[in-house]
């Protein structure tokens, strides 16, 4: 190997640690603003359907709190995570006088924390952002970690980047307002930490069926604080997913072309659930797992109205075609999140391509 002609040696220690805050109302986290923030040109961005609920209030009491802001909007849905409509937040920065101290807030599920956290990560080669995840798929996962993204037509969050946020604010109260399907969408997650690191939690999962669906806010607070920490314990050993974050995986190697494979009318949640249950019976097939933990994975995905099985007008060598172009392939091989046991996962198991179609299918 040649000897380099010059060196350049960048060694930097960075300390991106943040807080999550537990809320009861938006008055906290307006009070925290302006203590953090106020001073700076703030950004808020957030979707239609967020804003109906919650960003447009929001938005009236951030004025008196900060001295200069701006509301931007951009349709709900997985669509609107895409390159152009990440360019038309940009161009919506541009235009109202972003700078480098400016501070983007991301108010909405995961779509809108993926496109806002890269949209910050990038623009004048990035400026702070926080998080105010508004549903329970973003307030359990998306939110936290600095996972930012958005999708390409080969596949899902192929363009993005690490990067933390500031701060994240999360109020259990705020999903009384979600849809019940986008509601059990994040259940899905939910189930996945359970399954992957936590048997008690899997356990009140099942004991609990009817608080957890009648959105408790008692219980939801404890679920919701769970996976918080759970989130927080695996990216604190591994924030750039180069070991023990691939455990968060599970399903979604297999989810991810289910959703894209969907054209995304599937939503996140469903689409992990039947990735869920396909890798799961991977796992039993390889002896990983007992057939009674493979059963009780898949009869707490129906308890809370989860699909279990691929849509049956998808076609298995479309679906192992985008499959092969995960974001997570290495050396050219695929790397799946398998199961030992309920609360055990484990992570970068490689399986041939025929066994994967054989799960597909049934």
């Amino acid at each position: 190997m040649r000897t380099p002609d010059l060196h350049i040696r960048l060694r930097h220690t960075v300390d991106d640690s943040y807080p999550i805050f537990f809320v009861r109302s938006t008055a906290q986290i307006l009070s925290d603003i302006r203590g953090r923030f106020g001073r700076r040109r703030v950004f808020l961005l957030t979707d239609s359907n967020v804003a109906r609920h919650h960003a447009r209030n929001f938005y009236a009491s951030l004025r008196k709190h900060v001295q200069k802001c701006h509301l931007i909007t951009i349709p709900a849905g997985e669509r609107s995570k895409s390159r152009g409509m990440k360019e038309r937040i940009e161009n919506d920065l541009i235009k109202h006088g972003v700078s480098r101290d400016s501070l983007l807030i991301a108010m909405g599920g995961g779509m809108i924390g993926d496109i806002g956290g890269f949209t910050a990560a990038t623009v004048l080669r990035g400026i702070e952002y926080i998080q105010i995840p508004t549903s329970l798929m973003a307030q359990v996962d998306s939110s936290i970690g600095g996972k930012v993204a958005v999708d390409h037509p080969k596949g899902k969050n192929l363009i993005g980047a690490y990067y933390q946020p500031k701060a994240v604010y999360i109020s259990v109260r705020m999903l009384r307002t979600l849809s019940e399907e986008e509601y059990v969408n994040g259940l899905a997650e939910v189930i996945k930490y359970g399954a992957i690191l936590d048997k008690n939690l899997f356990r009140i999962l099942e004991r609990r069926r009817g608080e957890i669906l009648d959105r408790n806010i008692a219980t939801l607070t404890v679920i919701v604080r769970r996976c918080c920490q759970l989130k927080k314990s695996v990216v604190e050993t591994d924030e750039k997913e180069r070991g023990l974050r691939r455990l968060l995986n599970f399903g979604h190697t297999i989810g991810h072309a289910i959703e894209q494979c969907s054209g995304y009318r599937l939503r996140h949640g469903e689409a992990i659930a039947i990735g869920m249950v396909k890798e799961a019976q991977i796992s039993q097939r390889l002896g990983l797992i007992r057939q009674n933990d493979y059963d009780r994975l898949r009869s707490l995905l129906a308890a809370y109205n989860l699909p279990l099985s691929v849509p049956h007008q998808m076609k298995i060598p479309e679906l192992l075609t985008i499959i092969q172009t995960d974001k997570k392939i290495s050396m050219g091989k695929v790397h799946y999140t398998l199961l030992r046991a309920i609360g055990e996962g484990i992570p970068g198991i490689q399986v041939q391509t025929r066994r994967v179609a054989g799960v597909l299918r049934k």
